[in-house]
């Protein structure tokens, strides 16, 4: 069945049943491969993307669920707080096997679009069903704090 939605700000049509999660449309059908299947169960957070601003897990969002939202991808995030985020993400060496930073990513930037300031409870909070196997945790929250000081500048 031909579906038709916006992702990274292209309008895509592809031919996938509604039940399929977004995560198998956005990797297989569009090669946008910076998402990345991690659990399949929503619990890792590897699979973040944004629907209309707000981070999601994609593969538990079935396609069909999408309707008229737009999606974007590590591919397409931008705007100042992406800017921000890559920029302290760089500076801090945050990365170290770099599976996860997709999906940590997209997080850090939802945080920062809605709030510019945040504590290590509000960081924890947003963060939180993120998992990073190799326990970056202090280097993402550092990061986070960074970006936002990058924001106010």
């Amino acid at each position: 069945m031909a579906v038709t939605l916006t992702v990274n700000g292209q309008v895509r049509t592809v031919d996938a049943d509604p039940d399929t999660p977004l995560l198998w449309v956005l990797r297989d059908d569009l090669d946008l491969v910076g998402t990345k299947f991690g659990c399949g169960q929503a619990l890792c957070g590897a699979c973040t993307v944004h629907l209309d601003g707000a981070p999601v897990r994609s593969c538990q969002t079935a396609l069909g669920d999408v309707g008229d939202a737009k999606v974007v991808t590590i591919e397409g995030v931008s705007g100042r707080e992406a800017e921000a985020v890559k920029a302290a993400w760089t500076s801090l060496d945050v990365v170290q096997c770099g599976y996860c930073q997709s999906g940590q990513i997209m997080s850090a930037v939802a945080l920062l679009a809605e709030n510019k300031a945040p504590s290590d409870a509000d960081i924890d909070g947003a963060m939180d069903g993120n998992v990073c196997r190799c326990a970056t945790y202090h280097r993402i929250r550092a990061a986070i704090h960074d970006a936002a000081r990058r924001l106010e500048a």
